[in-house]
């Protein structure tokens, strides 16, 4: 019996985080801007009916008829991995194996005895319930067509968020109707090229000579084929996949123009980047510091960029020491500065990394030190403990004018309910 793959996701995800804990929100158009307040990275489907595209910059679109019933808020990346982990929770205690594939999307092994359809009713019922987020599921023989089974589960509201594809007769009479552009691998370059050569929906591309898909859009192409076509070729991954590199990149609210800021704005970036490589036991080999001003304002152009090859570590006091000493030779006065960030590569595991025989830093001491502010952190909220270099005041930090509480995981800001 061939396996059955499930995909479930998050409806406008990090719009439904937010009217999870702000009832008065589930009815409006709501979207959710990008860092600085920028253009829009989540819609509610109330926005899109309005005509809200995705990335439109909002300080354009605000203005047009229509936009002032549109809600906003300032994306809180703690509420959305907090209540992507309740998500993960619920889904892997329902289903004995899970790949996770980004913040709200999850493949499933869905080969299992029983009703599958009741099981996949019941799973979006659970989610919504424990974790209030609203979902749709779609599943199929293979990642690919369980991925399109979503798509069709969110595009199609008569399918009450659920749609098997299952049976090569339903399969077949859905790709005769969808463009080639809307299966999962196949880019909108990709889709016009195939167009150009008459093939439109999905019908014509399973149709297509196996040795010509090959030659006209590589093995990645041929793979997605054999997968439209049942040929199961994307097995679960039970373990993601080694990070090859770590960055912390910020756009900042306000121009810099000050050294003390900068070099603030950069320890703290490092010290994020850092974080990041403790929490998957990684340590890092090579450091890269970037600033630069505004293309786009019309403030004169400076860009820089310094690399150097570093003590492999995780160490935050290390690498900040390290960045801030590359930013030094970056910095130039006079210049009114938009963004910087900090990029970690020639990562390795540190279990098993050998000891060098002169370190510049005590590897156990440093070990204790990042083990205890590490669980500090964890267990009072991010920032709890962090290198005073950081800064305290952040004037640069970006702008968030309607940053909602971090409900889940600071404990003041956690929701009050009030007796009236």
């Amino acid at each position: 019996m061939p396996a059955t793959y499930g995909l479930i996701d998050g409806n406008s995800f990090y719009c439904s985080a937010e009217r999870a804990f702000a009832p008065g929100l589930r009815r409006v158009p709501l979207i959710v801007l990008s860092n600085n307040d920028g253009c829009a990275i989540a819609r509610s489907a109330e926005a899109k009916a309005l005509g809200v595209r995705m990335g439109d910059p909002w300080h354009l679109i605000r203005h047009r008829p229509g936009m002032d019933s549109v809600h906003w808020q300032s994306s809180n990346y703690p509420l959305y991995a907090d209540m992507s982990r309740r998500f993960y929770q619920v889904v892997a205690g329902m289903v004995p194996r899970v790949e996770p594939y980004s913040i709200d999307e999850f493949f499933l092994d869905l080969d299992l005895p029983g009703d599958l359809h009741a099981l996949c009713t019941a799973l979006r019922a659970e989610v919504l319930r424990v974790a209030k987020i609203p979902t749709c599921l779609g599943w199929g023989p293979t990642k690919t067509i369980a991925k399109l089974a979503n798509h069709l589960a969110k595009r199609h509201p008569e399918l009450g968020g659920l749609c098997d594809l299952r049976s090569p007769e339903l399969r077949a009479a859905w790709y005769a109707r969808l463009s080639v552009g809307e299966v999962w691998g196949i880019g909108g370059r990709t889709a016009e090229k195939l167009r150009r050569l008459g093939v439109g929906t999905i019908a014509d591309f399973v149709a297509l000579d196996a040795r010509d898909a090959r030659d006209l859009l590589t093995v990645v192409g041929a793979r997605v084929q054999l997968e439209l076509r049942g040929v199961s070729c994307l097995p679960l991954a039970m373990m993601a996949a080694p990070r090859q590199g770590a960055a912390v990149t910020r756009s900042f609210g306000r121009p810099v123009t000050r050294w003390a800021e900068m070099r603030e704005a950069v320890a703290a970036f490092a010290h994020r980047a850092a974080e990041k490589l403790r929490a998957e036991g990684l340590v890092a080999g090579h450091l890269t510091v970037f600033l630069h001003t505004n293309p786009h304002n019309g403030d004169p152009w400076h860009s820089g960029q310094r690399a150097a090859r570093i003590e492999p570590t995780a160490d935050s006091g290390a690498l900040i020491g390290e960045a801030l000493r590359l930013l030094r030779s970056l910095w130039q006065p006079g210049y009114r500065y938009a963004k910087a960030g900090v990029m970690l590569n020639d990562l390795r595991p540190e279990a098993g990394q050998p000891r060098m025989l002169f370190p510049t830093r005590d590897p156990v001491r440093s070990a204790r030190v990042m083990a205890a502010m590490d669980a500090v952190n964890a267990r009072h909220s991010a920032g709890t403990l962090r290198p005073l270099a950081t800064g305290l005041a952040r004037p640069w930090a970006a702008r968030a004018a309607r940053l909602s509480p971090r409900y889940t995981t600071r404990l003041e800001e956690i929701l009050v309910a009030r007796a009236w």
